[in-house]
């Protein structure tokens, strides 16, 4: 039979009808294929966005081996070493929204003499600016954020050192930067600690050439250590909680979102050491039966989560794909596990 068209020879899982309106069980298995091999003994390293807490809380449960460098004892309550930064991600960074703010971290943890921190006060309180959540209250005086911080940077380093795969969760692109040392916050000035008038900052919004360099020169700065890390990317499903842009949230989110998914399609298709698992695409849209958000419209719910590593189960350790059901409104509904994250905090400044 002659070859009519290209689209002739292509599978069902590269149809919208057989891949996402049947919703064939089968064609799951080509909904993520991995470039990386991971064994339960493949040391992971997690960081990035508030999603990323989801995936590191549930890559631990799971039984692979997610590296954990700065803890406190178990029998200290689990609330309380959470509301500290204490597992909630490989090291105890916080929220790590951008690819600049990696990029400048892992910068840091390598230098012979890292950046002078950056101090923040509220109340006769120190914080660092670089991770101001970790210390709710912040500490005594500016020499404690000080040597706090240098013995973060030893941290991060060691846990470098160890990982073989960094499962890094992109969230925005919308940024603050310190006008004294061009660095990216975290966080706008007077969210958590400081004021935008004693610690000025100016407002960014990465460009996707900005971000796409961020991401080869961390991956430099790792290989300038003669370390082989590989890099799994995924998209934060969580829209803004407010946009400083002057656009409305909705199109400032679809925005970020459409400009980091760019990225991780760019790297994905033409770097070795980049792989994209498509955890965005899972929540946010119907490809596995969602969209999964709770009821604000905002957070996974319990059950997108559960789906997302679903899917992570099949294509790294071929388990059984996930069960895919029509939307359940009440189970939608339930928010998943509690998450830390600064940038809710905006919310209070809201008119």
């Amino acid at each position: 039979m002659a070859r009519l068209s290209p689209y002739q020879d292509i599978p069902a899982h590269g149809f919208w009808r057989s891949a996402v309106v049947e919703q064939r069980p089968e064609t799951l298995d080509h909904l993520h294929k991995p470039k990386f091999t991971l064994s339960p003994d493949t040391a992971i390293m997690t960081a990035g966005s508030c999603f990323a807490q989801h995936i590191h809380r549930r890559l631990t449960k799971s039984g692979w081996n997610v590296l954990q460098v700065e803890r406190l004892p178990d029998q200290i309550p689990k609330s309380v070493r959470q509301q500290y930064g204490y597992d909630q991600f490989s090291a105890r960074y916080g929220n790590i929204y951008t690819a600049r703010q990696l990029r400048e971290l892992i910068a840091d943890a390598f230098a012979d003499t890292p950046s002078e921190p950056l101090i923040w006060e509220r109340e006769g309180r120190f914080f660092d600016a670089l991770r101001p959540a970790v210390e709710p209250d912040g500490l005594k005086f500016a020499s404690d954020v000080k040597r706090s911080r240098q013995d973060h940077l030893q941290s991060v380093r060691g846990l470098l050192n160890q990982t073989k795969v960094m499962v890094f969760t992109l969230g925005l692109t919308e940024a603050w930067m310190d006008n004294a040392t061009g660095r990216a916050l975290p966080t706008a000035p007077g969210t958590i600690a400081g004021t935008i008038e004693t610690n000025p900052a100016t407002f960014h919004n990465f460009s996707y050439p900005e971000i796409l360099e961020d991401l080869k020169q961390t991956q430099s700065i790792l290989k300038h250590q003669n370390l082989d890390i590989q890099i799994l990317l995924t998209v934060s499903p969580v829209p803004l909680v407010a946009t400083a842009s002057g656009h409305h949230v909705g199109p400032a989110s679809t925005y970020s979102k459409s400009v980091l998914r760019a990225v991780c399609g760019t790297l994905q298709d033409s770097d070795p050491d980049f792989d994209y698992f498509p955890s965005y695409e899972i929540i946010t849209t119907p490809v596995v039966g969602g969209p999964f958000f709770a009821r604000n419209l905002r957070d996974p719910s319990s059950e997108g989560v559960d789906t997302v590593f679903g899917v992570f189960s099949l294509a790294y350790e071929g388990a059984d794909p996930p069960l895919v059901q029509s939307k359940a409104v009440p189970e939608q509904q339930k928010s998943s596990e509690d998450v830390q994250c600064e940038e809710i905090l905006l919310e209070t400044f809201r008119k």
